[in-house]
Protein backbone atom coordinates (compact mmCIF):
# COMPACT_ATOMS: atom_id res chain seq x y z
CA UNK A 1 0.00 0.00 0.00
CA UNK A 2 1.20 3.70 -0.40
CA UNK A 3 2.77 5.64 2.29
CA UNK A 4 3.50 8.95 2.93
CA UNK A 5 5.18 10.83 5.41
CA UNK A 6 3.18 12.83 7.95
CA UNK A 7 4.20 16.55 7.74
CA UNK A 8 8.02 17.51 7.93
CA UNK A 9 8.68 15.07 11.01
CA UNK A 10 6.14 12.51 11.36
CA UNK A 11 6.21 8.56 10.67
CA UNK A 12 5.19 6.54 7.43
CA UNK A 13 1.52 5.98 7.05
CA UNK A 14 -0.75 4.00 4.64
CA UNK A 15 -2.83 6.68 2.35
CA UNK A 16 -5.61 5.26 4.33
CA UNK A 17 -6.04 4.93 7.90
CA UNK A 18 -8.53 2.61 9.95
CA UNK A 19 -11.32 5.06 11.30
CA UNK A 20 -12.58 4.23 14.81
CA UNK A 21 -15.70 6.36 15.85
CA UNK A 22 -18.45 3.95 14.82
CA UNK A 23 -17.26 0.79 16.78
CA UNK A 24 -17.55 3.37 19.99
CA UNK A 25 -21.40 2.10 20.04
CA UNK A 26 -24.60 3.78 19.89
CA UNK A 27 -23.64 6.64 22.19
CA UNK A 28 -25.52 10.13 21.25
CA UNK A 29 -23.28 10.55 17.99
CA UNK A 30 -23.08 6.96 17.05
CA UNK A 31 -24.04 5.21 14.07
CA UNK A 32 -26.26 2.62 15.13
CA UNK A 33 -25.88 -0.99 16.89
CA UNK A 34 -22.15 -2.17 16.49
CA UNK A 35 -20.58 -5.65 17.54
CA UNK A 36 -17.59 -5.94 19.64
CA UNK A 37 -15.99 -8.74 18.47
CA UNK A 38 -16.87 -7.93 15.26
CA UNK A 39 -15.10 -4.49 15.64
CA UNK A 40 -11.98 -6.33 17.00
CA UNK A 41 -12.04 -8.93 13.44
CA UNK A 42 -12.23 -5.21 11.60
CA UNK A 43 -9.30 -3.77 12.83
CA UNK A 44 -7.20 -6.69 12.95
CA UNK A 45 -8.08 -7.16 9.08
CA UNK A 46 -7.52 -3.53 8.39
CA UNK A 47 -3.69 -4.02 9.68
CA UNK A 48 -3.21 -7.36 8.13
CA UNK A 49 -4.15 -6.06 5.10
CA UNK A 50 -1.64 -3.49 5.12
CA UNK A 51 -3.02 -0.76 6.84
CA UNK A 52 -0.37 0.87 9.45
CA UNK A 53 -2.55 3.16 11.53
CA UNK A 54 -5.69 3.54 13.59
CA UNK A 55 -7.49 6.52 14.75
CA UNK A 56 -9.84 6.72 17.53
CA UNK A 57 -10.67 9.18 20.43
CA UNK A 58 -11.21 9.24 23.79
CA UNK A 59 -14.88 10.51 23.55
CA UNK A 60 -16.32 7.88 21.16
CA UNK A 61 -18.58 5.96 22.97
CA UNK A 62 -17.09 7.81 26.04
CA UNK A 63 -14.06 5.28 25.93
CA UNK A 64 -15.37 2.28 24.26
CA UNK A 65 -13.70 2.83 21.17
CA UNK A 66 -10.75 3.21 22.72
CA UNK A 67 -11.13 -0.37 24.63
CA UNK A 68 -11.98 -2.14 21.55
CA UNK A 69 -8.88 -1.01 19.94
CA UNK A 70 -6.67 -1.45 22.32
CA UNK A 71 -8.06 -5.35 22.66
CA UNK A 72 -7.87 -5.52 19.03
CA UNK A 73 -3.89 -4.42 18.76
CA UNK A 74 -3.08 -6.82 21.40
CA UNK A 75 -1.41 -9.31 18.76
CA UNK A 76 0.45 -6.41 16.78
CA UNK A 77 3.38 -4.46 17.66
CA UNK A 78 2.02 -1.30 18.46
CA UNK A 79 4.27 1.73 17.13
CA UNK A 80 5.99 -0.41 14.48
CA UNK A 81 3.40 -2.50 12.88
CA UNK A 82 0.57 -0.85 13.92
CA UNK A 83 0.56 3.26 14.79
CA UNK A 84 -2.47 3.96 17.32
CA UNK A 85 -3.70 7.76 16.76
CA UNK A 86 -6.11 9.09 19.69
CA UNK A 87 -7.51 12.30 20.61
CA UNK A 88 -8.06 14.56 23.60
CA UNK A 89 -10.42 17.60 24.54
CA UNK A 90 -13.94 16.38 24.67
CA UNK A 91 -14.74 15.91 27.94
CA UNK A 92 -17.29 14.01 30.11
CA UNK A 93 -15.37 13.47 33.25
CA UNK A 94 -17.41 15.14 36.19
CA UNK A 95 -20.65 15.48 34.51
CA UNK A 96 -23.60 15.10 36.21
CA UNK A 97 -24.83 12.37 34.49
CA UNK A 98 -21.73 10.72 32.75
CA UNK A 99 -22.65 11.64 29.27
CA UNK A 100 -22.41 15.43 29.09
CA UNK A 101 -19.49 15.89 26.71
CA UNK A 102 -17.39 19.94 27.14
CA UNK A 103 -14.88 21.48 24.99
CA UNK A 104 -11.92 21.13 27.47
CA UNK A 105 -8.22 21.69 27.15
CA UNK A 106 -7.12 22.78 30.06
CA UNK A 107 -3.52 21.80 30.90
CA UNK A 108 -4.73 19.22 33.93
CA UNK A 109 -7.56 18.31 32.40
CA UNK A 110 -4.99 16.97 29.16
CA UNK A 111 -3.12 14.95 31.58
CA UNK A 112 -5.86 13.54 33.17
CA UNK A 113 -7.25 12.30 29.84
CA UNK A 114 -3.91 10.79 28.20
CA UNK A 115 -3.50 8.98 31.34
CA UNK A 116 -7.17 7.35 30.75
CA UNK A 117 -6.69 6.91 26.92
CA UNK A 118 -2.83 4.87 28.14
CA UNK A 119 -5.15 2.61 30.38
CA UNK A 120 -8.21 2.21 27.61
CA UNK A 121 -5.85 1.42 24.89
CA UNK A 122 -3.36 -0.90 26.96
CA UNK A 123 -0.53 0.86 25.98
CA UNK A 124 2.42 2.69 27.64
CA UNK A 125 3.00 5.25 24.60
CA UNK A 126 0.34 6.84 21.89
CA UNK A 127 1.62 7.36 18.87
CA UNK A 128 -0.48 10.83 17.81
CA UNK A 129 -1.79 12.19 20.52
CA UNK A 130 -4.46 15.27 19.04
CA UNK A 131 -6.84 18.10 20.36
CA UNK A 132 -10.14 17.09 19.18
CA UNK A 133 -11.59 20.38 18.96
CA UNK A 134 -10.84 24.02 20.16
CA UNK A 135 -11.81 25.25 23.28
CA UNK A 136 -13.74 28.33 23.85
CA UNK A 137 -15.68 27.86 27.19
CA UNK A 138 -12.83 27.19 29.62
CA UNK A 139 -10.86 30.73 29.12
CA UNK A 140 -7.55 28.45 28.38
CA UNK A 141 -4.83 29.86 26.49
CA UNK A 142 -4.31 27.50 23.26
CA UNK A 143 -0.23 28.36 23.93
CA UNK A 144 -0.94 26.76 27.22
CA UNK A 145 -2.75 23.87 26.59
CA UNK A 146 0.04 23.25 23.71
CA UNK A 147 2.80 23.44 25.68
CA UNK A 148 1.23 20.76 27.95
CA UNK A 149 1.08 18.46 25.00
CA UNK A 150 4.95 18.95 24.61
CA UNK A 151 5.42 18.12 27.74
CA UNK A 152 3.72 14.74 27.11
CA UNK A 153 6.13 13.99 24.45
CA UNK A 154 9.06 14.93 26.60
CA UNK A 155 8.43 12.66 29.12
CA UNK A 156 7.77 9.85 26.29
CA UNK A 157 4.01 9.36 26.48
CA UNK A 158 3.33 10.81 22.93
CA UNK A 159 5.11 10.53 20.04
CA UNK A 160 3.83 13.27 17.83
CA UNK A 161 1.33 15.75 18.20
CA UNK A 162 -1.38 17.04 15.88
CA UNK A 163 -4.50 18.93 15.83
CA UNK A 164 -8.25 18.72 14.76
CA UNK A 165 -10.61 21.06 13.31
CA UNK A 166 -8.42 24.08 14.25
CA UNK A 167 -8.11 27.26 12.04
CA UNK A 168 -5.17 28.78 10.70
CA UNK A 169 -5.37 31.23 13.54
CA UNK A 170 -5.08 28.37 16.24
CA UNK A 171 -2.16 26.62 13.78
CA UNK A 172 0.12 29.55 14.04
CA UNK A 173 -0.26 30.53 17.56
CA UNK A 174 0.68 26.36 18.15
CA UNK A 175 3.75 26.48 16.07
CA UNK A 176 5.79 28.87 18.25
CA UNK A 177 5.43 26.42 21.05
CA UNK A 178 6.32 23.27 18.97
CA UNK A 179 5.57 22.18 15.63
CA UNK A 180 2.31 21.03 14.93
CA UNK A 181 2.95 17.24 13.11
CA UNK A 182 -0.80 16.97 11.76
CA UNK A 183 -4.03 18.35 11.36
CA UNK A 184 -7.06 16.56 10.91
CA UNK A 185 -9.86 18.75 8.89
CA UNK A 186 -13.36 17.30 7.18
CA UNK A 187 -13.10 17.43 3.31
CA UNK A 188 -14.90 15.25 0.91
CA UNK A 189 -16.44 16.37 -2.44
CA UNK A 190 -18.94 17.60 -0.63
CA UNK A 191 -17.69 19.76 2.07
CA UNK A 192 -13.65 21.36 -0.07
CA UNK A 193 -13.84 23.91 2.25
CA UNK A 194 -10.55 22.74 3.68
CA UNK A 195 -8.59 22.60 0.36
CA UNK A 196 -8.75 26.32 -0.22
CA UNK A 197 -7.20 27.69 3.24
CA UNK A 198 -5.77 24.97 5.95
CA UNK A 199 -4.48 22.17 3.44
CA UNK A 200 -2.04 25.05 1.78
CA UNK A 201 -1.38 26.61 4.92
CA UNK A 202 0.33 23.02 6.05
CA UNK A 203 1.71 22.23 2.95
CA UNK A 204 3.69 25.86 3.35
CA UNK A 205 4.25 24.72 6.97
CA UNK A 206 5.20 20.82 7.10
CA UNK A 207 2.23 19.98 8.84
CA UNK A 208 0.75 16.90 7.73
CA UNK A 209 -2.88 16.53 7.02
CA UNK A 210 -5.00 13.54 7.42
CA UNK A 211 -8.64 14.08 6.38
CA UNK A 212 -12.19 12.78 7.76
CA UNK A 213 -15.23 11.99 6.31
CA UNK A 214 -14.05 11.69 2.96
CA UNK A 215 -17.36 9.89 1.46
CA UNK A 216 -19.48 12.12 3.89
CA UNK A 217 -20.53 9.35 5.75
CA UNK A 218 -21.47 7.29 3.47
CA UNK A 219 -23.41 9.66 1.62
CA UNK A 220 -20.91 9.43 -1.99
CA UNK A 221 -20.73 5.35 -2.05
CA UNK A 222 -23.99 5.03 -3.87
CA UNK A 223 -25.60 3.09 -1.04
CA UNK A 224 -28.37 5.66 0.02
CA UNK A 225 -31.86 6.45 -1.50
CA UNK A 226 -34.72 7.84 0.40
CA UNK A 227 -35.56 4.47 2.07
CA UNK A 228 -32.35 3.81 2.68
CA UNK A 229 -31.83 6.70 5.20
CA UNK A 230 -35.58 6.43 6.57
CA UNK A 231 -34.15 2.68 7.02
CA UNK A 232 -31.58 3.98 9.95
CA UNK A 233 -31.20 2.93 13.32
CA UNK A 234 -32.87 5.31 15.23
CA UNK A 235 -29.94 6.71 16.93
CA UNK A 236 -27.96 7.20 13.95
CA UNK A 237 -26.64 10.16 13.87
CA UNK A 238 -26.72 10.60 10.13
CA UNK A 239 -30.60 11.06 10.44
CA UNK A 240 -30.17 14.56 11.84
CA UNK A 241 -27.28 16.08 9.30
CA UNK A 242 -28.33 18.25 6.62
CA UNK A 243 -26.23 15.86 4.01
CA UNK A 244 -29.44 13.40 4.40
CA UNK A 245 -32.02 16.25 4.39
CA UNK A 246 -33.95 18.05 1.53
CA UNK A 247 -32.61 20.08 -0.79
CA UNK A 248 -29.29 18.71 -0.06
CA UNK A 249 -30.41 15.16 -0.64
CA UNK A 250 -31.76 15.35 -4.25
CA UNK A 251 -28.71 17.32 -5.12
CA UNK A 252 -26.20 14.96 -3.19
CA UNK A 253 -27.92 12.37 -5.12
CA UNK A 254 -27.89 13.88 -8.87
CA UNK A 255 -23.60 13.75 -7.69
CA UNK A 256 -23.07 10.26 -6.46
CA UNK A 257 -25.43 9.36 -10.26
CA UNK A 258 -22.67 11.42 -12.27
CA UNK A 259 -19.72 9.97 -10.55
CA UNK A 260 -21.00 6.58 -11.33
CA UNK A 261 -19.53 6.87 -15.35
CA UNK A 262 -16.50 8.27 -13.75
CA UNK A 263 -15.63 5.51 -11.54
CA UNK A 264 -17.13 2.92 -14.38
CA UNK A 265 -14.55 4.22 -16.36
CA UNK A 266 -11.19 3.90 -14.08
CA UNK A 267 -12.45 0.48 -13.26
CA UNK A 268 -13.25 1.15 -9.33
CA UNK A 269 -16.07 2.03 -7.02
CA UNK A 270 -17.83 5.05 -5.53
CA UNK A 271 -16.24 4.74 -2.19
CA UNK A 272 -12.68 4.57 -3.69
CA UNK A 273 -13.17 6.68 -6.01
CA UNK A 274 -14.85 9.48 -3.23
CA UNK A 275 -11.22 8.57 -0.79
CA UNK A 276 -8.72 8.85 -4.47
CA UNK A 277 -10.32 12.45 -4.65
CA UNK A 278 -9.43 13.39 -1.18
CA UNK A 279 -5.99 12.19 -1.30
CA UNK A 280 -5.53 13.67 -4.69
CA UNK A 281 -5.50 17.13 -3.35
CA UNK A 282 -1.98 18.58 -2.52
CA UNK A 283 -1.18 18.57 0.55
CA UNK A 284 -3.20 15.58 1.97
CA UNK A 285 -1.05 13.26 3.19
CA UNK A 286 -4.07 10.26 4.15
CA UNK A 287 -7.52 9.76 5.05
CA UNK A 288 -9.87 8.80 7.44
CA UNK A 289 -12.12 5.74 6.64
CA UNK A 290 -14.36 3.96 9.06
CA UNK A 291 -15.60 0.68 9.52
CA UNK A 292 -17.69 -1.93 11.72
CA UNK A 293 -16.69 -4.98 9.44
CA UNK A 294 -14.15 -6.83 7.78
CA UNK A 295 -15.88 -6.63 4.47
CA UNK A 296 -16.27 -2.62 4.48
CA UNK A 297 -12.98 -2.49 4.94
CA UNK A 298 -12.72 -4.48 1.05
CA UNK A 299 -14.76 -2.04 -0.34
CA UNK A 300 -12.66 1.05 0.44
CA UNK A 301 -8.93 -0.51 0.54
CA UNK A 302 -8.13 -0.08 -2.92
CA UNK A 303 -8.38 3.62 -2.32
CA UNK A 304 -4.80 4.09 -1.69
CA UNK A 305 -3.16 2.59 -4.53
CA UNK A 306 -5.52 4.88 -6.84
CA UNK A 307 -4.24 7.80 -8.43
CA UNK A 308 -6.77 10.02 -10.11
CA UNK A 309 -5.90 11.35 -13.84
CA UNK A 310 -5.69 15.30 -14.63
CA UNK A 311 -9.12 13.68 -16.87
CA UNK A 312 -10.90 12.40 -14.15
CA UNK A 313 -10.46 15.58 -11.64
CA UNK A 314 -11.80 17.59 -14.04
CA UNK A 315 -14.32 15.47 -14.97
CA UNK A 316 -15.37 15.14 -10.94
CA UNK A 317 -15.36 18.87 -10.90
CA UNK A 318 -17.51 19.42 -13.83
CA UNK A 319 -20.19 17.47 -12.17
CA UNK A 320 -19.65 19.00 -8.77
CA UNK A 321 -20.54 22.95 -10.79
CA UNK A 322 -23.23 20.93 -12.36
CA UNK A 323 -25.57 19.58 -9.94
CA UNK A 324 -24.61 22.45 -7.07
CA UNK A 325 -23.73 20.07 -4.77
CA UNK A 326 -22.17 20.51 -1.92
CA UNK A 327 -19.89 23.71 -0.44
CA UNK A 328 -16.57 25.21 -0.53
CA UNK A 329 -17.19 27.41 2.26
CA UNK A 330 -16.38 26.71 5.41
CA UNK A 331 -19.05 25.10 7.17
CA UNK A 332 -21.00 26.76 10.52
CA UNK A 333 -21.02 23.63 12.45
CA UNK A 334 -19.71 19.96 11.40
CA UNK A 335 -20.57 16.84 12.84
CA UNK A 336 -19.18 16.32 16.80
CA UNK A 337 -16.92 13.78 15.57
Amino acid sequence: MRKRRLGSNGPEITTVGFGAWAIGGPWKFGWGPVDDDESVEAVRHAVESGINWIDTAAVYGLGHSEEVVGRAVEPFDVGEEVLVFTKCGRSWYGSENGEEVVNDLRPESIRFECEQSLKRLGLERIDLYQFHWPDFSTGTAVEDSWATMKELVDEGKVRWLGVSNFSIELLERCEPVRHVDSLQPPLSMLNRSARNDVIPWCRENGTGVIVYSPMQSGMLTGAFDRERVESLAKDDWRRKTAVFQEPNFSQNLALVDGLRGVAEGIGCNLAELAIAWTLAVDGVTAAIVGARRPDQIDGWIGASDLELSSEALEAIEGIIQETGAGTDEPPTRVARR
